[in-house]
Formats: C-alpha cells, structure tokens, sequence
C-alpha cells in the first residue's frame, strides 16, 4: 500500500491515456454517482475524453459506450444508485467474455477504465487488465465497508443511517407492544453494519459472522435480560450469520420460548437505496478525482482506498485477496453497556 502525498489535486506527468472508460459493477451504493461525477468533470480538466460504461461488464461486452461531457453529470451528485446502471455479468467471468470486452474497448479507442464496486469487480477488471494490457483503476463502494486496504468503502455511511432510522422506528412499535425483534441487515461476509447499527440503536444483542460468542449472549437475553430488565427488544442480525439470518434465529427462539413475542424484520435493499450523505458524497469525490489522477501517472490495478483520511494506493492483488478484519473489541463495549 503506497500514500499519495497531500495535495488531492490533479497533478500528472505526460500520459498516453487520451480516453477514459467509467463503469459501475456490482451492487449498487449511495455515492456511485457522486464518484462518476468526479470522475467525469476531472478527465475533461484533464483534457482527456471522458465515456460512461453501461451496466458495467456487460456493457463493456455489448459496447454500450456512453460520450461524457460535463453536463451529463450535472444533478446527480444527490442521486443514490447509479447513472451508468450495474449488473452482474457471468459472461465476463470467461476468458471469451473478457476477450470480447477487451476488443470493444480497443474498437472505442477506450485507453483506461475506472471500475466503482467491490471485491468481484476488482477481481474482474484485475484479470482484465492482465489479459487485455488496459490499465485499471477501482473506487470501492459497498454498503458492506468490508474491502481489505481502505478503512471506508462509498455506500457505507448511507446504509448505515439508514439501517438506524429504520431500526429506531421499529423499537417504538416493540415497545408499544413488549416484542422482542430480531431486524436481519446486510453483509454476507461482513457484520460492520450490524454491529456498529445495533450500537447506534441501542440493541440488546448483536449478531454477527465474525463472532461465535453472541450467540451465547443472546440465550443469556432470551432467558433472564428480558424479564429482568426489558419489556422489548431489538436482536440485530448480520444476513451471512453461520446461524442461518433473522428468520431462522428467530423461529428457533420462539420455539425455546413460547411465551416470548417475537417478530421478525428483513431490511434487504432499502438500505442500499436513497441520496447519499455528506460523508459518501465527500468521499466520492476525493476517489473519483484520485482515480483519475493515479491512471494520468500510470498507476494501474490498484484501488483507490482512504487510510486516516488519506488517499492511497491498494494493489487489486491486496484489495482481493486479503480478509478485512473488524474490531470485535466494539462487541464488548456493546455488552458491558447491556450488562451481559
């Protein structure tokens, strides 16, 4: 991993790349627009062509190219989703769909690619840019915040708040009625919005992959917290929990404990969606800018990441390989505040 120095301006030396392709992969995250928007306007300050990529790797197959100007990015910056749309392409995971995205680059006089998504379309555009010799640069944007190298992913702090808000008008129904909730938030992988949501909302227990013992402290609830102290209860539960999600955890509980009211709340893609935060709109535009500034002084396959604050480099090779590691130390803190 290597720190750009402080200014995050553009400054490069002389460049070949004269066209840049932008591409969105993946799921999508509050931010992604904020980032095109920085991508674009900074290569035209360049004085370089800016494209958009469709529907990211299948697009780039298809060749469904997009001419950029200004303009075009004008009134998205508070926009969640993406302006250039997002898939996923299992085509593009065969060296013939790879080779055929390379041949439309080339055939668009498209010279390098910034990708916007996570750890898959990193992978992708890693091989590609070994295959196809078209340097490659990443954005990292997943609610999850789960890369390894960068200490913030785009996306994240949107779904974060919007897991809170959601979670807050859930304990004031579970109250009303003295039910205890089991609320199931995204991350396969990565429990990060689950723990640090369940912090922020108060919850009584928070599950999450990294962590086996939880499961322990939700018996301990289950079984004398509730009486003891509660009259509700939020159990918050990281979808890619060993224990199989929300709905199973819940459904085993209410059978230990028929005389508990337990319900039951999937969050799913509402926590993708919505306009994107101060913090995920900054950040954005920070990576968009340094992206391009990293493909003018040729830097290829490596991520734009922020450690501290600061702008640095991650090599793909790093970014994909490596696990991303959470403070589990947090899960302490959570259960000496709820006295488990």
């Amino acid at each position: 991993m290597t720190r750009n120095n402080d200014n995050e301006g553009l400054s490069f030396t002389s460049s070949r790349i004269k066209k840049i392709g932008i591409l969105t992969s993946g799921g999508d995250a509050p931010g992604m627009n904020a980032a095109i928007r920085a991508a674009t306007r900074s290569t035209i300050a360049a004085g370089r062509e800016a494209v958009g990529i469709l529907r990211g790797y299948q697009g780039m197959i298809d060749g469904e190219f997009l001419p950029l100007q200004s303009s075009d990015v004008s009134g998205i910056l508070q926009l969640g989703g993406t302006m250039l749309k997002t898939a996923r392409c299992k085509a593009f995971r065969t060296p013939e769909g790879r080779r055929k995205a390379g041949e439309q680059l080339k055939a668009a006089a498209i010279d390098a690619v910034i990708v916007i998504g996570g750890d898959g379309s990193f992978t992708g555009a890693w091989v590609m840019s070994q295959e196809c010799d078209i340097p490659f640069v990443g954005i990292p944007a997943t609610i999850d915040n789960d890369m390894y190298g960068t200490d913030y992913t785009i996306g994240y702090e949107t779904a974060l708040n919007s897991v809170v808000c959601a979670v807050d008008k859930i304990k004031d129904t579970a109250r009303s009625h003295g039910r205890i909730f089991f609320i199931e938030v995204m991350g396969h992988e990565a429990g990060l919005l689950a723990l640090n949501g369940g912090i922020a909302c108060g919850a009584e227990v928070i599950l999450i992959p990294e962590s086996k013992a939880q499961h322990d402290e939700l018996q301990k609830f289950l079984e004398k917290g509730y009486r003891d102290k509660e009259s509700s209860g939020i159990v918050m539960v990281a979808e890619g929990d060993e224990a199989g999600g929300a709905l199973h955890i819940a459904e085993q509980a209410q059978r230990d404990h028929p005389d508990l009211d337990v319900r039951i709340s999937i969050l799913g893609h509402i926590q993708r969606g919505g306009s994107p935060v101060a913090r995920d709109r900054i950040n954005a535009t920070r990576m968009g800018i340094a992206a391009v500034d990293a493909l003018l002084n040729d830097q290829k396959s490596i991520m734009i990441g922020l450690d501290n604050d600061r702008i640095v480099h991650v090599t793909f090779n790093k970014a994909v390989k490596m696990n991303h590691s959470i403070d589990t130390g947090l899960l302490e803190v959570h259960n000496l505040l709820n006295g488990m």
